[in-house]
């Protein structure tokens, strides 16, 4: 069966690109009055919406093809880290928004500033940038193997390519003028889009297969392949290339979720757009009660496609084939080839719609911290003043250098996972590690302990990274020869290279200008208190 987009879905295809293009003009209306407006909303946002766009800027097409990608392949352990995502924002709604909102930043990398001087500030926000870089140029590149299937029905390099440019385009074109606030806004109607589409693939999933759920989850208890229970929820088994065990639940993802909640400008800019400190702590709770029934739906998708493609049995002896491209487009496939007309038009767009959310987020985060954290300061050493208006403008040169940069990441992913041949969202979470590292051992140092200065904050950073550049299997086979070398999963690289980067910056001593402030604003709270 070799079905294309009929007029039906190209129908709706171009509905949404007029919505797309009608919603960024509507959004946009409300120009930006200065840098913080641009970035921060004049913390005038709801929190709901805040709550939303966190979601959004969270799963993106990670979650679209990676989910069903994860279910297809494995079970539901991936699940049950998010145990770990909760305990996290707890941790950063009690112990870091409230330093951020009292101390006013409009980028997280700010609050370094106080504790270990400007240099450990510029330097954090340029680990952020390499770090968001590669998470967000492999989100662009997922997004686009979905695009390249829609246009030339495979993901052929040069297609994979011209889809890159087409997302990066869309995306800087959508969030350019109105800044962070249309950003917010559209990510909400984006969401609703992506999930609408997700429940649609499973009812339509559910009357295709001929059977009933009973069936199938006994189907999925016990595989035809002998393999274990695809429905397996908990997985206490001790394995260092395992990423979604027990233990790495309680270890790996808390840090990385306190990174990406607390420490990364891509998702704590959204919190710093609420008018409170409270609302901030709340946006973070709710978005993550969210995922849990979310990423539920695009796994069970991806269980519902191993029915379809794996167990002809429950098929009713209806044969179907696995597409030659490998699982990694096992979903695509099923959309362009086995969904009725029109619902391939809505499920596309809603790749498209969480792609463009997580990429217009990644535009503004990452112009912001080149605005307000690299070149206001750089201005500053020079002794220029500049209004307002021209950081604004800065902003947007900023997002069209950032757009480019992510298209040039996302090509190099599309080579970069095939070597890897990971599933897409732990290769999506893997390569965020690199920066995270680096970013928690500093901050860490700067909440708990009195100790650290910008030269250990530099040192830190990079060894956090070279740390984690350290424990990946082709670099492990380079400098050992093995063929066959040691695999860490990401959630132990992330917590070894904490560690160490902790260890680091803690070697520096502070300066006596930082312990006569830390002095003094002990003695105030005392005075207050």
């Amino acid at each position: 069966m070799d079905l294309q987009f009929t007029g039906l879905d190209w129908g709706i295809f171009a509905l949404y690109l007029t919505f797309l293009a009608g919603s960024g003009w509507y959004f946009s209306q409300n120009r930006a009055k200065d840098s913080r407006d641009y970035f921060l909303a004049q913390n005038t946002m709801p929190m709901w919406m805040v709550a939303i766009s966190t979601l959004a800027t969270t799963q993106s097409a990670a979650t679209f093809l990676g989910g069903p990608d994860l279910g297809y392949r494995g079970d539901l352990t991936y699940l049950f880290t998010n145990l770990g995502a909760i305990i996290a924002a707890i941790i950063v709604a009690r112990l870091l928004i409230p330093h951020f909102y009292a101390s006013r930043v409009s980028t997280v990398y700010e609050l370094l500033q106080s504790r270990f001087g400007e240099a450990a500030k510029t330097r954090a926000g340029s680990v952020y940038l390499l770090g968001r870089v590669f998470a967000s140029g492999a989100r662009l590149y997922m997004a686009a193997i979905a695009v390249s299937m829609i246009l030339f029905n495979d993901i052929a390099a040069d297609h994979v390519i011209l889809a890159v440019l087409l997302l990066s385009v869309a995306g800087l074109l959508q969030t350019l003028v109105g800044g962070v606030r249309s950003v917010i806004q559209s990510d909400v109607l984006q969401c609703a889009v992506y999930v609408s589409a997700a429940l649609a693939v499973v009812m339509v999933l559910l009357w295709q297969i001929p059977a009933d759920l009973g069936q199938i989850q006994a189907a999925l208890s016990t595989p035809i392949n002998g393999g274990g229970s695809k429905l397996a929820l908990v997985d206490t088994s001790w394995d260092l290339a395992d990423p979604f065990n027990l233990w790495a639940t309680f270890t790996g993802f808390v840090l990385l979720n306190i990174a990406a909640f607390g420490l990364d400008q891509d998702v704590t800019q959204r919190l710093l757009t609420c008018r409170t400190q409270r609302d901030g702590a709340r946006a973070v709770l709710y978005s993550v009660i969210m995922v849990v029934p979310v990423m539920a739906v695009f796994m069970g998708i991806g269980l519902l496609l191993y029915i379809f493609y794996q167990n002809p049995q429950l098929m009713g002896g209806r044969e179907v084939s696995v597409p030659s491209g490998g699982d990694v487009t096992v979903f695509m496939h099923y959309v362009l080839h086995e969904m009725p007309s029109g619902l391939r038009g809505l499920v596309t767009i809603g790749v498209i719609a969480a792609a463009l959310s997580t990429l217009n987020s990644s535009l503004n985060s990452m112009a912001s911290v080149l605005t307000q954290d690299l070149y206001r300061n750089w201005l500053t050493r020079r002794g220029a003043n500049k209004t307002e208006q021209h950081f604004v403008k800065a902003g947007r040169w900023s997002m069209a250098l950032v757009a480019c940069t992510l298209a040039a990441m996302a090509i190099l992913c599309f080579y970069w996972q095939q070597i890897s041949d990971l599933p897409l969202i732990t290769f999506a979470l893997s390569v965020m590690v690199f920066a995270y590292s680096g970013l928690l051992g500093v901050f860490f140092t700067a909440l708990f302990t009195g100790r650290g200065n910008s030269t250990s904050v530099g040192w830190a950073l990079a060894i956090g990274f070279l740390v984690t550049l350290a424990q990946q299997p082709w670099m492990i086979s380079l400098v050992t020869g093995s063929e066959d070398p040691l695999t860490i999963a990401f959630t132990w690289q992330l917590c070894l290279g904490t560690l160490v980067s902790f260890a680091v910056c803690n070697l520096g001593k502070p300066l006596a200008s930082v312990i006569s402030s830390t002095t003094d604003k002990m003695d105030l709270k005392e005075a207050q208190s």
